[in-house]
């Protein structure tokens, strides 16, 4: 019996080979679809490095702004010259100082720990001696 013609130079092995390959793939796609289907069903949301920065950085120049606006305003009321806003600024720069240590710890809390060799007991003693 003569093979079809589009199957001239390869021998059943390959064929095999195809299906195989073929079903290793399509198992892979699922438990990757099932990966992020978990990790969106835990709430995790995995922020770009881009996101963070921006978020840390607005979070810190909008204590120093609103802290100067502050003391701007009481200088205003008040009538006194810089004193406030130069203590009100300090203070905003504190504020924002606050705010990316809380941001960072949150979002360090919140990020699964990176791949990599665990230390284990004779570490340790290497480090010691």
């Amino acid at each position: 019996m003569a093979k079809p013609q589009g199957t001239k130079g390869r021998d059943n092995g390959a064929d095999g080979v195809t299906r195989d390959l073929a079903s290793r793939i399509a198992s892979a796609k699922r438990s990757r679809a099932a990966e992020d289907n978990r990790a969106l069903a835990n709430g995790s949301h995995d922020t770009s490095g881009m996101a963070r920065g921006m978020r840390i950085g607005t979070e810190f120049v909008a204590a120093i702004v609103i802290g100067s606006i502050l003391g701007y305003l009481i200088d205003l009321g008040l009538g006194t010259s810089p004193q406030g806003l130069l203590i009100m600024f300090m203070m905003g720069f504190a504020a924002g100082i606050l705010n990316v240590t809380r941001a960072v710890a949150e979002l360090n809390a919140a990020s699964p720990p990176l791949p990599g060799p665990k230390p284990d007991a004779e570490d340790d003693k290497r480090i010691e001696h």
